[in-house]
Formats: C-alpha cells, sequence, structure tokens
C-alpha cells in the first residue's frame, strides 16, 4: 500500500511538473518570412479571418473564410439605427437573417457589401485599419455549404461581393458554395461528420481536402501533403499575448513547425478554430484533424493555432466563440472588435511578429 502511494504521488508531481512546463513554453522566434502570411478561419473564426485580413491587409498576402461573413458584418446598420446593436446584427443579419421564413428571404435582410465597403474605407481613412488598397493583390478562398443553416450562404455571398466591391479581381477569389456541406470545415477523412451534417466538433467529410486549397489558392501549387508528420506541435504560453480578461482567450494555444522551419525562412499560416471549438472544449481535434499540419508539413508553412475559450460572464461568451460584435468591450461603446485595436487581434499580431522575429542566436550576429 505504502509503495503504491509513493508511486502515485510520483506520478502525480511529474503530472504537475508536464503541466506546468507545457504552460510555459515560450511560442518560439523562428525568423519566418516577413511578407507571406495569411489567415483563415471557420464561423466565428471566418468573421475574424475576415476582421484581421482588412484591419491589418498591409502584412497579409491572403484569407480564407470558410462559412463566414465581411469585414465588421456586425456594423451593418445602413439606417443607423440606434436600437441595432453589434450583437443583435451578429446573431440574425450575419448568421440567418430570415431563420424560419417559408416566403423567401429578400436581399435587404442580409449584410449590405456596398455599406461595409464605404466603412472600411473610412475606417481605413481615420487609421484603424489598414489601408484597403492593400487588398487587391490578396488571394481570397471563400466557401459556403449548401445546407449550412448556421451561417447560410446568402451572408457568405455578401463576403465576396465585399471583396470584389473594394477592387479584389475575380481570378483572387475562389467562392464555392456548390457542395451540399454542412456547417463545418470540411476534409477527405472518412472517419468525420457526414458532409451535410451540422455537429460537433464541426468538421465533416466532403471529399475534398479544404486545408490544401485554401493554401494553394493563396500561396500557389503545394507539395502532395505529408502522409508522416516531421515537424513538431507545440503548446505556448498564449496568455504572453495579452492582458484584458474580457478576451476571453486561452492560457494555451498551438504552433505546428515543420522540421525543415528550425533552419530556414518559413511561411506563417494563422488557422482559426470556431465556436465550440477551442482546445477547452476539444482538445486538439481541431489542430489535428482539419488537414493543416499535413499540408503544412511539405509545404515549409508554420500554422498558428490560437485559442478562445468560453466564457459565462464579463465577457458574455458561452459558446466560445471569436469576437466579432463587441463582447471585448463587455458590448458596450466605442466598439473595435473590427478595428487593428481589438485586444483579440492584437494578440494574433503579436504572435505573428513573434515567429517573423529572429531567435537569439540569429539577432547576434
Amino acid at each position: 500500500m505504502v509503495k503504491e502511494l509513493k508511486i502515485t504521488i510520483a506520478l502525480l508531481f511529474i503530472s504537475l511538473s508536464t503541466t506546468t512546463q507545457a504552460t510555459q513554453t515560450e511560442l518560439p522566434a523562428l525568423n519566418a518570412l516577413p511578407n507571406e502570411t495569411s489567415i483563415s478561419g471557420l464561423s466565428s473564426g471566418a468573421f475574424m479571418a475576415a476582421q484581421f485580413h482588412v484591419a491589418y491587409s498591409e502584412k497579409l498576402v491572403g484569407a480564407g473564410i470558410v462559412a463566414g461573413g465581411p469585414w465588421n458584418c456586425a456594423g451593418n446598420n445602413p439606417f443607423s439605427n440606434p436600437f441595432i446593436t453589434p450583437i443583435l446584427t451578429a446573431t440574425t443579419t450575419c448568421m440567418n437573417p430570415c431563420k424560419g421564413s417559408i416566403v423567401g428571404c429578400p436581399s435587404m435582410m442580409y449584410p449590405n457589401s456596398g455599406f461595409l465597403v464605404d466603412l472600411a474605407k473610412l475606417t481605413a481613412d481615420s487609421g484603424k485599419i489598414d489601408a484597403v488598397d492593400n487588398l487587391k493583390d490578396d488571394k481570397i478562398y471563400i466557401f459556403s455549404g449548401s445546407s449550412d443553416e448556421t451561417v447560410v450562404t446568402g451572408v457568405v455571398d455578401t463576403t465576396a461581393e465585399f471583396y470584389q466591391k473594394l477592387g479584389v479581381s475575380d481570378d483572387h477569389i475562389l467562392y464555392n458554395n456548390q457542395i451540399n456541406a454542412g456547417h463545418a470545415f470540411i476534409t477527405t477523412d472518412q472517419n468525420d461528420n457526414q458532409c451535410d451534417k451540422t455537429q460537433e466538433p464541426y468538421i465533416n467529410d466532403c471529399d475534398i481536402p479544404q486545408a490544401q486549397r485554401i493554401l494553394k489558392h493563396i500561396y500557389g501549387e503545394q507539395n502532395p501533403a505529408a502522409k508522416t508528420l516531421s515537424g513538431e506541435l507545440i503548446e505556448f504560453d498564449q496568455s504572453a499575448f495579452f492582458d484584458s480578461p474580457l478576451t476571453s482567450m486561452n492560457e494555451t494555444a498551438f504552433v505546428y513547425i515543420p522540421e525543415n522551419c528550425h533552419n530556414e525562412q518559413c511561411k506563417v499560416h494563422v488557422s482559426v478554430h470556431g465556436c465550440e471549438q477551442g482546445a477547452s472544449v476539444i482538445g486538439t481535434t481541431y489542430v489535428r484533424e482539419t488537414g493543416y499540419l499535413e499540408a503544412a508539413d511539405t509545404n515549409s508553412t508554420i500554422v498558428l493555432f490560437p485559442q478562445v475559450k468560453k466564457s459565462t460572464l464579463n465577457p458574455m461568451n458561452p459558446k466560445g466563440c471569436w469576437d466579432f460584435w463587441g463582447y471585448s468591450t463587455n458590448n458596450l461603446p466605442p466598439y473595435n472588435y473590427y478595428s487593428k485595436d481589438a485586444p483579440q487581434m492584437v494578440a494574433i499580431n503579436k504572435m505573428i511578429a513573434r515567429l517573423i522575429s529572429k531567435p537569439l542566436h540569429l539577432s547576434q550576429k
């Protein structure tokens, strides 16, 4: 009995030590390429990807938006109605504005892409986001499943319209709305959910390697995805990149580093999970099962997986979604969720800056 107790205590100390070590691991400086960064996301992560892409367009080369609306969708209020708040718009106009209707959905119910384009230009003029002209040479992948009733295709259509009206050419936009997919990131893994379903963990088998297609559209031809991973997945201390408790960001996040990226300059791609897909809810399922690791491993691409967690009060984020309506300011003006000052976007930008910074041994040369 005493011997068993000693073993149990020893294992407990090892477990605590391992947990502490994982929490305190720093995101490494990898001297990544400074002008080859992109971002993608699903659902609330797609809204975040669109926001981040527009806000930090000077630093990015493209974005992948899967089941998400345009930049500052929640700010869609063409008539300046004081009773229409961002959270109300986010949960209606930006998702399924005519849910339950049996007579169709008029175009006026969807986000007004023209209004948001004008708003983006004004916001850029104020310096709160980068100049919108930076977007014209970027590559944008957009996807909407025809069985998606969470963020319907009519909303995602306005994402494509938004970029088009800002001068992004049609050949730079790849928009697929022809697949009978539910609200999910899609893969070729037969173990994932059936393609047309909308259910946890929101990863569906639709015989399409979406992660590969996103990276191919943004960066051009890619090597075949790895069958066996060469690199390492690191859990790092994400709390080093934010200080506000209202961010709802998790204490730790993940980065995948292909083996060659320790010695060569690599691209950086940021992959943003959707609601109820953070590590605190489904572990590393989104990180490991979406296909990003295999696609990145053979194509010199570091993949950053920032993390948000659920919070019930202060801020109210019960499903662990990324902020695209203003909970990081407690849903009170002045809102900044769409700007370069948004605390979640500031944190992601700092993480990218760390990855492209030089390791100490290089900076001393």
